[in-house]
């Protein structure tokens, strides 16, 4: 159960129409659907009648109302609270290469940021977050990730991974026609392989070994030309210059997602880092997990969560 999940609750409580909610919350309407579902599982309970027709909140929705009411209440005061107290050390928070354009507005009025200048692999980044040297990351983790770590996760961004290939088809590619290449040196490409490794037991993809850092950049471009097939693209690859002679092709059936996660601890009591969390988290956008024919790795935190 989420503090986003309860203002949900509490907006189509209010509202009593999915459409309405979804408007005012800015969101799309499925995700708002998946959360109240999401919510419902979690606590057990039903919280509406719905049809085509028209939404109504169930005696034991009626019954929970103020008490979710109340948290969010409890919440906002909260962040409140933490904009008004004096200047405190800035939130330290480190990323992999994906990150959000807008994270000074995203925190404006909550915490001072410290964007930290190592740029550093996914796992490597979310054990500093685990060790107190981070207080957040936006890097790739799996359930393992958080549990042996001591973590908690929340998406905020989706990189759909495309194949590069030689020649001049553009036209999809089917998951099991392409190649993933993992590398030797697990010190930089820990995650990565092993999200690939799983890509390839799942659809059929042939996974390749190198050890010569082929991951991304020229000497990956001379492996997709060697390979003669399509490649799974690296997500920090995905904004890299391409070579004239190679091209993208979409992946289908089914379409890869990676997906860049906020870590932070378990066991955080700093008001400011978790305002920040809520900043970051809070609009809850579309990023697109649920659409079908995609894939996630069955270890990934955000599976099942629209």
């Amino acid at each position: 159960m989420e503090l986003r999940q309860l203002r949900y609750f509490v907006t189509v409580a209010e509202e009593l129409n999915f459409g309405r909610a979804a408007d005012r919350l800015r969101i799309a309407g499925p995700s708002l659907s998946q959360q109240i579902k999401a919510l419902e599982r979690d606590l057990k309970v039903r919280l509406f009648d719905r049809d085509r027709r028209s939404v109504a909140l169930t005696p034991t929705g009626a019954s929970l109302l103020p008490h979710a009411r109340a948290l969010v209440e409890q919440a906002d005061d909260l962040r409140r609270r933490a904009r008004e107290l004096p200047t405190t050390e800035p939130v330290r928070i480190g990323c992999v290469n994906w990150c959000p354009v807008d994270w000074a507005e995203r925190a404006a009025g909550v915490a001072q940021l410290r964007i930290d200048t190592w740029v550093m692999p996914s796992h490597t980044q979310a054990a500093r977050v685990s060790e107190g040297i981070l207080d957040l990351a936006i890097c790739w983790v799996d359930n393992s990730d958080l549990e042996s770590l001591s973590l908690q996760a929340r998406l905020v961004g989706v990189d759909r991974l495309y194949a590069l290939c030689a020649g001049p088809d553009t036209s999809p590619v089917e998951a099991k026609d392409t190649v993933v290449l993992v590398d030797a040196d697990t010190a930089t490409w820990s995650s990565w392989n092993r999200f690939g490794e799983q890509f390839g037991a799942d659809t059929g993809a042939r996974v390749a070994h190198t050890d010569d850092g082929g991951v991304t950049g020229p000497t990956f471009f001379e492996h997709v030309r060697g390979l003669g097939r399509p490649v799974l693209n690296n997500p920090k690859g995905q904004n890299e210059q391409q070579p004239p002679d190679l091209v993208r092709r979409p992946i289908i059936h089914p379409a890869p997602l990676w997906t860049w996660s906020l870590v932070w601890r378990r066991d955080e009591a700093n008001a400011a880092v978790l305002a920040v969390v809520d900043a970051f988290t809070r609009d809850g956008a579309d990023l697109g997990i649920e659409d079908d024919d995609v894939w996630l790795p069955a270890g990934d935190p955000h599976r099942g969560v629209g």
